[in-house]
């Protein structure tokens, strides 16, 4: 067995916008009645009304530290995972920070980790290696994401498939070697997906005082075919990878928190590996695309619901925008 690293999540929070269910979405985009759920297989979703992606974030951070009894002063390192932000400059972790209540007087260090959709399992990587027991005892992870503000009214793929959400997790060095502990993370980047998942607009490629505003310019895009066909052709693979030093079986992972990417990539998961019946848990239908915000998400509500219990042995695994594939494993 592989040695592990005695890391400990200690609380968590979350905070969700108003939900809008597929009929709304429908009605405001005059799209036909039931094609949401056809196209995407996501019933509701939340979507920001007021809300910045600082101000959910923050929510969130707040909910978990209620829920540890600890303070912002009692955090070593802010770490905001995301794919979407409220200003180019500062960081988003600066901005979220700076909504908290004792975010100004506070002085926290704070960085931004942007790995698209798998934002949350690099900071839980990143955040586990740094974890010493001395330097840094505790950090803290949000992912904050605002989707429903990049998408294209004349693309029902997408349009239909995203929603927004904030989740924070508080991650400790476990001085008590308790048994919670961090195992290992994975990942490999198969560039030729590079534009199957893109906003093309807003860089300096195409930046925009030399673009006037065009919707699908600034708007994601997704080849969802394609996307589909490289995770069927490298997924086996990157899973036998993962696993292959641990002296594990998929069998023996007791909960996998996948990212929610869409309903026919969650089918294909299936399709591909010898999953339990309750070993991979879905929320797409209720929440959509959440971006980064996804696992942590699906990982929140797995716990609270007492799907995941003490000393489970779980995985994160997803793809994201790259193309990248991602797998962490923890003994919760």
């Amino acid at each position: 067995m592989k040695h592990t690293k005695p890391i400990r999540i200690i609380a968590y929070g979350k905070y969700l916008p108003a939900k809008v269910s597929s009929e709304e979405l429908e009605r405001a985009h005059n799209l036909p009645p039931g094609c949401a759920v056809r196209i995407s297989g996501v019933q509701n979703r939340h979507q920001a009304t007021f809300e910045s992606n600082g101000f959910m974030g923050a929510r969130a951070i707040e909910e978990a530290l209620a829920q540890a009894k600890l303070s912002l002063g009692d955090m070593d390192l802010l770490i905001a995972a995301g794919a979407t932000f409220d200003y180019p400059l500062p960081s988003q972790a600066s901005v979220i920070k700076s909504e908290l209540k004792d975010g100004l007087a506070v002085h926290v260090p704070v960085m931004d980790i942007n790995t698209t959709c798998l934002s949350f399992v690099s900071a839980f990587e990143v955040a586990a290696k740094m974890l010493d027991g001395a330097q840094y005892k505790r950090i803290l992870i949000v992912s904050a994401e605002i989707a429903s503000k990049g998408l294209n009214s004349a693309s029902p793929e997408t349009l239909t498939l995203f929603g927004d959400a904030a989740v924070a997790f508080i991650v400790a060095y476990d001085e008590g070697n308790s048994g919670s502990s961090f195992w290992k993370a994975y990942f490999k980047t198969y560039s030729e997906g590079l534009y199957h998942t893109i906003i093309r607009g807003g860089g300096n490629v195409h930046y925009f005082r030399d673009n006037p505003y065009d919707e699908a310019l600034f708007s994601f895009e997704m080849n969802g075919i394609k996307v589909l066909q490289l995770a069927k052709r490298t997924l086996p693979d990157f899973m036998a990878m993962v696993l292959d030093d641990l002296s594990l079986q998929l069998s023996d992972i007791k909960i996998i928190i996948p990212h929610q990417a869409s309903k026919a990539g969650l089918a294909v998961s299936r399709r591909l590996f010898p999953f339990a019946p309750d070993q991979l848990k879905e929320n797409i239908e209720d929440h959509g695309n959440c971006i980064a915000a996804s696992i942590p998400l699906l990982l929140h509500q797995s716990i609270e619901k007492g799907e995941i219990q003490r000393g489970d042995l779980c995985m994160l695994f997803g793809t994201s925008a790259g193309f990248s594939i991602g797998a962490l494993i923890f003994t919760y």
